[in-house]
C-alpha cells in the first residue's frame, strides 16, 4: 500500500502533495514503482494533530481520487478516513477500500461499507489524535489489541460486511509506547490467527527513530524497510509504506534468499 497524504501536517510528508497535480503525479509514481494500491488521506491522524472539518477533508481527497481514477483506471484506491461522509464521497469518486483508523466507530461507516460491498481495514487505537499519546498503558499489549480488533471485526460483520472484506491493523504509533510497536510486529501471527489479513504500517514512524536515533522521519527509510521485512517474515499480508520501490526491492531480495 503506497501512502499518499494530501495534508499540510502529516508527520513525514505533510504539505508536499496538497496540490492536486502534485498528488496525482506522486500517486502515479508509486503505482509505477509497484504499489498494489494507493492510500489517499486528507486528514493527519498523528498524535496532537488538529481535527479537520468534513467539508475540508472531502475537498482535499475527492479531486485527487477522481484524477487518479482517470489516470489509473485499474488501480486499487483506498480512502484513509474515520468519517462516514468522507468515505461516501471518496467511494463515489473512485475509491474501493476504506482504511479506517477508528475501526468504523463513526455512525453509519460499517453500514456504508456493507452497502457498497467494498473492503475495509480496521485499525486499533484508543482515544483520538489529541488524547492517544496518554493512553499507552496495557497490562497485556498483544492480548488487548487482538481482543479489541476481534470485537470491532465482529461488530462490522454484524453490520453486514463480509468477513472476506475485512483486514486488521494493530495501529503502530496509535496509543502505543515506542517499544510496544516492535512487539506488535513480532505478534503478527497472533493477529493473523483472528482469521483476517493483517496490515502493518511502520513506515518512517517515531518508534524507528527511537530504535535508531534518527530524528527526521524522511531519513528513516532503512529502518522502515527493516520493519517491513520483519512484518512480512512474521506473516503480514499488507505493508503500508512511503517508499514503495525501496521496500519492494528489499522484500523481493529477502524472499529470494530465504526461499532459495
Amino acid at each position: 500500500m503506497g501512502v499518499l497524504n494530501v495534508t499540510p501536517d502529516s508527520f513525514s510528508d505533510g504539505g508536499r502533495y496538497l496540490d492536486v497535480d502534485a498528488a496525482v503525479a506522486q500517486g502515479v509514481r508509486l503505482w509505477d514503482e509497484g504499489a498494489d494500491w494507493l492510500d489517499v488521506g486528507g486528514e493527519s491522524t498523528r498524535p496532537g494533530a488538529a481535527t479537520l472539518s468534513v467539508d475540508e477533508e472531502i475537498a482535499r481527497v475527492v479531486p485527487v481520487l477522481t484524477a487518479l481514477r482517470a489516470r489509473l483506471p485499474d488501480a486499487t484506491l483506498s480512502i484513509d478516513t474515520r468519517r462516514t461522509a468522507v468515505a461516501r464521497a471518496a467511494l463515489d469518486a473512485g475509491a474501493s477500500v476504506v482504511n479506517d483508523v477508528s475501526a468504523c466507530a463513526d455512525d453509519g461507516m460499517a453500514e456504508l461499507v456493507a452497502s457498497r460491498g467494498v473492503r475495509v481495514v480496521l485499525m486499533h487505537s484508543r482515544g483520538d489524535p489529541a488524547t492517544m499519546a496518554s493512553l499507552t498503558h496495557y497490562d497485556d499489549l498483544v492480548g488487548e489489541v487482538c481482543a479489541a480488533l476481534k470485537a470491532r471485526a465482529d461488530a462490522v460483520h454484524a453490520a453486514g460486511v463480509a468477513r472476506a472484506h475485512i483486514a486488521l491493523d494493530p495501529g503502530l504509533g496509535f496509543a502505543k509506547a515506542p517499544l510496544d510497536n516492535p512487539k506488535l510486529i513480532a505478534a503478527v501471527p497472533a493477529l493473523a490467527a483472528l482469521g483476517y489479513p493483517v496490515l502493518i504500517g511502520a513506515s518512517r514512524k517515531r518508534f524507528i527513530g527511537v530504535l535508531t536515533g534518527v530524528d527526521a522521519a524522511s531519513d528513516r527509510v532503512h529502518g522502515s524497510i527493516g520493519a517491513a521485512i520483519a512484518a512480512v517474515s512474521r506473516g503480514a499480508h499488507l505493508i503500508r509504506v512511503h517508499d514503495v520501490s525501496a521496500t519492494i526491492q528489499a522484500i523481493r531480495t529477502w524472499r529470494a534468499c530465504v526461499d532459495g
